[in-house]
């Protein structure tokens, strides 16, 4: 990895925050709540918050972002508090942020939020798809931003001292600057990136096929980032889950089997968690991971009830899954963590959405999941179809195979073979239609 997109993690450095809030804006979060949670992601990626400043403004300023008086405010804050980084809430232009860093002096570091968000999914991709997707992200990102965080910028290309001398005879010309070959060489590692997640595209459109085949239903949590989808798969699976109380614990996707009450059995898939200000390029990266979503037959959107500002969670998920292009498929609103509200009721179910249904539980504690799991069945039940089948007595495996997949609500023995009433969920019907007969 590049040394300017080696993890935070190694640095304990402290850091300072800045939030600025535009005069007639309208944003999910307010300042006070969005910087909370920026200091929360900078705890995540092991840093030091020794303080932070922000300002209210009528228009950006194209130079500084905050305005010089603001800038020099900080600077003097920086020197008194030690800080060497510091972090913007909202995503800096290249300029802004090679301006700053002249103000602020050589020895600080700016970055965003975004910058700050790549870096945490840096540390926590486990996988080799994960560490892919967060590889080409930064790159994307830091593609138009590269200045003297890569120190050999300033030679020339042909000088003793570029990347071992003259070694790139023939492939650039004498007078062309290490900055220029370094673009160069990102773009190409981008395209060979992009090239690789293809082949993942590719591998989970084959893998979903035989999904599809088998004809049992996805199940997706979905929801912003420490709403308790990990620990709601684990008390819902029993599987061992990686789990921890902090933004972004989870990145890479995992499906495992449920069993729900009546013994039918679904497919319960769990992937990163969505947050405000979502940089576009981890979008962008994740989209082959983010798929395995728009592809599900019914979505649980986990919801910290807890959270004093809930609509502003549900609406962030709500965009981000817009982004997606998601399909109308039910969705299930789980109000989580009600063992936090002390007594007090669930917030009120927001009215710009219909749900299929409503279930308020603890995963912590394992209260309301039983019937969360009853609501998943009756839900993928409602949205299936009602068919009449006639199966040869030879095929007592598809016979099986829908009373484990499908809801047999009347079954009996003819001379012809054995007929079956049943719904059947869409990604069945197919499987079965020569199967099927009138009434």
């Amino acid at each position: 990895m590049p040394p300017q997109m080696q993890s935070l993690e190694n640095e304990a450095e402290k850091t300072f925050l800045v939030g600025l809030e535009l005069k007639g804006s309208r944003p999910l979060l307010s300042m006070r709540d969005s910087m909370n949670e920026l200091a929360l992601l900078a705890e995540t990626a092991g840093l030091q918050v020794v303080g932070e400043a922000t300002q209210n403004v009528g228009q950006i300023d194209p130079a500084t972002f905050i305005g010089s008086g603001k800038a020099d405010e900080i600077t003097l804050e920086l020197e008194s508090t030690g800080a060497t980084t510091v972090i913007f809430d909202d995503e800096l232009t290249p300029r802004h942020q090679r301006e700053l860093e002249k103000r602020f002096g050589e020895n600080i570091k700016v970055l965003d939020r975004s910058a700050l968000i790549l870096d945490i999914f840096a540390q926590h991709a486990r996988t080799h798809e994960g560490a892919l997707q967060v590889e080409l992200a930064q790159y994307e990102y830091r593609l138009p931003r590269l200045t003297r965080q890569w120190t050999h910028l300033a030679r020339q290309a042909g000088s003793s001292g570029a990347r071992g001398g003259t070694g790139g005879v023939g492939l650039r010309g004498p007078g062309e600057t290490q900055l220029e070959v370094d673009r160069r060489e990102i773009r190409s590692i981008i395209s060979r990136l992009k090239h690789e997640l293809e082949h993942v595209r590719e591998h989970r459109s084959r893998h979903r096929t035989q999904r599809d085949r088998t004809g049992v239903p996805l199940v997706a949590l979905v929801g912003y980032t420490n709403a308790g989808k990990s620990t709601l798969m684990r008390a819902l699976t029993g599987a061992d889950i990686y789990i921890a109380d902090q933004l972004f614990a989870t990145l890479d996707p995992t499906t495992r089997r449920v069993d729900l009450p009546s013994g039918r059995q679904v497919l319960l898939t769990d992937t990163v968690g969505f947050i405000q200000k979502l940089p576009t390029t981890l979008v962008a990266a994740f989209r082959a991971t983010l798929e395995e979503i728009t592809e599900a037959d019914l979505l649980l959107q986990v919801v910290d009830a807890s959270y004093p500002h809930v609509n502003s969670h549900i609406e962030t998920v709500e965009d981000t899954l817009a982004e997606l292009d998601m399909p109308a498929v039910p969705r299930i609103l789980v109000w989580n963590k009600t063992d936090l509200l002390n007594g007090e009721p669930a917030p009120p179910v927001p009215s710009h959405r219909s749900y299929a249904a409503v279930v308020e539980i603890s995963a912590a504690t394992g209260s309301g999941v039983r019937r969360l799991a009853e609501t998943i069945e009756k839900t993928l039940a409602a949205s299936a179809y009602r068919v009449k089948l006639l199966l040869p007595y030879d095929r007592g495996d598809l016979v099986s195979r829908l009373h484990e997949q499908g809801t047999v609500y009347a079954q009996k023995h003819t001379e012809q073979g054995v007929e079956l009433s049943v719904y059947l969920p869409p990604a069945l019907l197919e499987r079965f239609q020569p199967y099927r007969v009138s009434g």
